[in-house]
């Protein structure tokens, strides 16, 4: 296949074989709706454009390592003889050399040992989402009868641990769980096991089409100032017991970007533009959340793959994120890392008027000063060829000496931790 010389080296494509179609109904699921794109349609991809789709991803690949990306909708409701004819076909067009992965995202609700057996035979990482105990769980993850799921969801996660798959936990942040960061946390990595978390800030859009569209938000969405401090509170205990042991996605993500590095997610990335959706009939969209009539490219039995990745639209998509982003965020001391987060969350305008603000502004801000000093110290350990994790002894002494010092301060005091705030209002009233 001849390949325009605009194509991207790599791109990373989210393919949804059931569309939209699901067994659950989250209430703040913004790709339900999608399945109104395409009425009277059956929601499964057929065998032969799973085929076509792998020739072509696999070929227009110019990198050592390529990775499948099932997402739905509820993927495994393709059943596991569609999966085993993805890896047939997988390994019918590896190229020489070339080390596939597969990743796969569910609810978790109908696993089993068979999923498990064969997720374990081919390497399969699984991403399960649990947004914490059943209290917040249950409220906006339920079934289409409106009956909660968390102990569906841990049955599947025991028949992972089980057989041994590789597993991690995405937990969405949204207006009922924000204010219990440490209670999520701990119910992730001690209740369920959970050593790689994602946590998922829900902003979802109040109108009647599930597209990016106005500027009003719903009331299941977390605003900027709680994904903030649900971040800290994180940080703040992952920081003194956690590192690594376990790894969190916008901690590692961070820690990039304070060692120099590309940030490496997305959201963070100075410009986007190469993690397409690719829909069950083969409709290929600019991103998973813009599937939407005018960000679709056009379909890859149609047009090569290799030329929707990088015709000009999706170029222009991509660098949109860049050239569009306010002079307030450039600005910004923390933009190394943010780089002004998703496009779909810029809804807001800066204090000087200008629009694409991102929603979640106040929090990215507030989360990325406060882990700074860790951060700067974590980087300087990886420099020096020392594990990061020597944080969490240097933390101890110094929570250690604060205690002292708490101990003998009056309650109209300054705060010993230095915050300006009086005691009794600041590790006072914590204690």
């Amino acid at each position: 296949m001849q390949q325009p010389t605009t194509s991207p080296p790599a791109f990373h494509v989210m393919i949804k074989p059931r569309g939209a179609i699901c067994n659950l109904d989250c209430a703040y699921c913004f790709f339900l709706t999608k399945e109104n794109l395409y009425p009277d349609s059956q929601f499964r991809m057929s065998l032969d454009l799973l085929e076509d789709y792998t020739h072509q991803y696999i070929a227009a690949q110019r990198v050592p390592e390529v990775t499948f990306a099932w997402q739905g909708g509820e993927p495994t409701l393709m059943g596991l003889d569609f999966l085993r004819a993805a890896v047939r076909s997988q390994q019918q067009y590896q190229k020489p050399g070339m080390r596939i992965h597969n990743a796969l995202q569910t609810n978790g609700t109908l696993l089993d040992d068979e999923w498990a057996q064969f997720f374990k035979e081919h390497g399969f990482l699984i991403g399960i989402s649990i947004d914490g105990p059943h209290c917040f769980h249950d409220a906006y993850r339920t079934d289409k009868a409106g009956r909660p799921t968390l102990d569906r969801v841990l049955a599947g996660v025991e028949f992972l641990k089980k057989h041994g798959v590789d597993y991690n936990l995405l937990a969405c942040v949204n207006a009922l769980n924000a204010s219990h960061p440490v209670e999520v946390y701990r119910f992730l990595r001690d209740d369920v096991g959970a050593r790689f978390i994602q946590f998922i800030p829900i902003v979802e859009r109040d109108n009647d089409t599930g597209y990016q569209e106005g500027t009003t938000v719903t009331g299941r969405t977390v605003s900027g100032q709680q994904y903030g401090d649900f971040l800290i509170g994180v940080f703040d205990e992952w920081v003194r017991r956690d590192v690594g042991r376990v790894f969190v996605q916008i901690f590692d993500v961070a820690l990039a970007a304070w060692s120099g590095h590309r940030p490496g997610l997305c959201v963070f990335e100075e410009t986007c533009g190469t993690a397409l959706a690719m829909e069950h009939n083969g409709d290929v969209y600019a991103c998973d959340h813009f599937v939407e009539p005018r960000y679709k490219l056009g379909n890859m039995q149609e047009i090569p793959l290799v030329e929707l990745a990088g015709s000009p639209p999706q170029r222009a998509f991509g660098l949109a994120k860049r050239d569009a982003l306010p002079k307030f965020c450039r600005d910004c001391a923390v933009r190394f890392v943010c780089n002004g987060g998703c496009p779909k969350n810029r809804i807001l305008t800066t204090p000087d008027g200008e629009p694409g603000l991102n929603y979640l502004c106040d929090g990215y801000k507030a989360f990325f000063t406060h882990i700074n000093q860790p951060m700067q110290f974590m980087a300087a350990e990886l420099r020096a060829q020392r594990p990061p994790a020597n944080i969490m002894l240097v933390l101890a002494r110094q929570d250690a000496a604060l205690q002292q010092k708490f101990a003998h301060v009056g309650r109209n005091d300054p705060c010993p931790c230095g915050s300006g705030r009086k005691f009794k209002h600041c590790h006072g009233h914590r204690k």
